[in-house]
């Protein structure tokens, strides 16, 4: 079994049980944002953590072993993400990702954000207008070295 097709029956059985995300997240002792990413296949696994969430979703040992396994970064079926909340996020980094780099150098200097020491975070947001969606980037500023 590979990454993809343990993610697939982590989501199975997380809806089959009645499991959120937040409880998974709590159970290992990790944010939801990097336990999803990671249960999907994009983070290896730690062991502890592997076994926990094998006992929790009653997954057999040939996920546990997926979910441990090092992963091929990068989930996307095509460069265009056709799924209408992945595209919004490219469209969103087509018009802003200049505007964001712009700020970052001016910031910071010339370097990037780390998608590897990284943090994000997504919540709920009541407005009156319509509930907003906030996402939260967090990543270390890497200067480059020159």
């Amino acid at each position: 079994m590979d990454k993809g097709e343990a993610g697939r029956v982590v989501v199975g059985a997380k809806g089959r049980l009645g499991v959120s995300w937040g409880q998974i997240a709590e159970a290992i002792g990790r944010a939801p944002a990097w336990t999803v990413a990671a249960l999907l296949g994009q983070h290896p696994v730690p062991d502890a953590e592997a076994k926990i969430v094998a006992g929790l979703l009653e997954l057999g040992e040939d996920v546990e072993a997926a979910l441990r396994a090092q992963p091929m970064r990068g989930a996307l079926e095509s460069a265009v993400p056709t799924d209408p909340t992945i595209y919004r996020f490219y469209e969103v980094l087509q018009v802003y990702g200049p505007a964001i780099k712009e700020l970052i150098h001016e910031e910071f200097g010339d370097g990037i954000m780390s998608a590897i020491n990284f943090r994000m975070d997504v919540k709920r947001v009541e407005d009156p207008a319509g509930d907003r969606v906030v996402v939260t980037l967090d990543g270390k500023f890497l200067p480059y070295q020159w």
